[in-house]
């Protein structure tokens, strides 16, 4: 049991960003993997467009219908990108997807990236 409350203690401190680890606080957990959405636009003016529909109803049920409409990559699967491990992403989107709290429900938590492909809305909807 001793050996535990060592590895909890371990665990409190920063995650690989340098960030605080703290649920309450609204601090992201160090994950080695997301569960992500998103929108892709290669305008900004059609990401602005969407952001504007998802902050009339911020909601991740509203997010997938956005992404249904505006996205120009995994439309028809609302964005899901599924799970992505860290290394996998292009690096300006993999920063935000794993700085994101998780979304649920009302919950929404959205971040933005360029990249090479576009213009990306992201929410992250769980981690491992």
């Amino acid at each position: 049991m001793g050996a535990k409350k060592k590895a909890d203690n371990k665990s409190a401190g920063k995650d690989a960003a340098g960030k605080d680890k703290d649920d309450k606080g609204g601090k992201v957990k160090g994950a080695q993997a997301v569960i992500v959405r998103h929108i892709l636009c290669e305008k900004h003016s059609k990401k602005e467009e969407a952001l504007a529909e998802i902050r009339n109803n911020p909601t991740l049920d509203n997010f997938i219908a956005v992404a249904k409409v505006y996205s120009e990559d995994k439309a028809k699967q609302g964005g899901l990108l599924g799970l992505q491990r860290k290394g996998s992403l292009q690096p300006e989107f993999e920063q935000v997807a794993f700085a994101l709290q998780d979304s649920k429900g009302s919950n929404l938590y959205i971040g933005e990236a360029k990249t090479s492909f576009g213009y990306h809305l992201i929410v992250v909807e769980g981690r491992k």
